[in-house]
């Protein structure tokens, strides 16, 4: 296996360059994108001594089953037209849950831009934050 892949890369020099280069640029691009992750204990200090805002970007359903208390509620797909609802808390350091953690770094992103400069989001999301059996409140 390893004798085909020395072949290989001898006979196709080029191919495995470009490969090589576009692998460094997704890593340095990943890293340089990626939105600031904390993780559940840290959210807490951050909520509880630097009154840190969490916003939950799931939708109505996911938010009534269960949200972080005090948690703003703007739906990711209403981002963009509610931002005013978050301009009095643009001093302040933003918590952003989601589901799962993932589409978090979308909205992070969207804050950037909109001028939010201390903005994180919540590794894992809120089923990590239930999984660490983090309390939640249900409307």
């Amino acid at each position: 296996m390893f004798e085909q892949i020395v072949e290989f890369t001898l006979n196709n020099p080029l191919l495995v360059g470009a490969f090589v280069i576009l692998l460094i640029l997704v890593i340095v691009n990943e890293a340089k994108g990626a939105a600031k992750g904390v993780d559940t204990a840290e959210a807490v200090r951050l909520m509880n001594k630097d009154e840190a805002v969490a916003l939950d970007i799931r939708d109505r359903k996911d938010f009534n089953a269960g949200h972080i208390t005090g948690a703003l509620h703007i739906p990711m797909n209403s981002l963009d037209s509610k931002l005013n609802e978050l301009e009095k808390h643009k001093n302040k350091k933003i918590i952003v849950v989601c589901r799962m953690g993932s589409s978090a770094s979308m909205a992070v992103a969207k804050l950037q831009k909109a001028g939010f400069q201390d903005v994180v989001r919540l590794k894992g999301g809120m089923m990590q934050w239930q999984t660490d059996s983090m309390p939640v409140v249900k409307k």
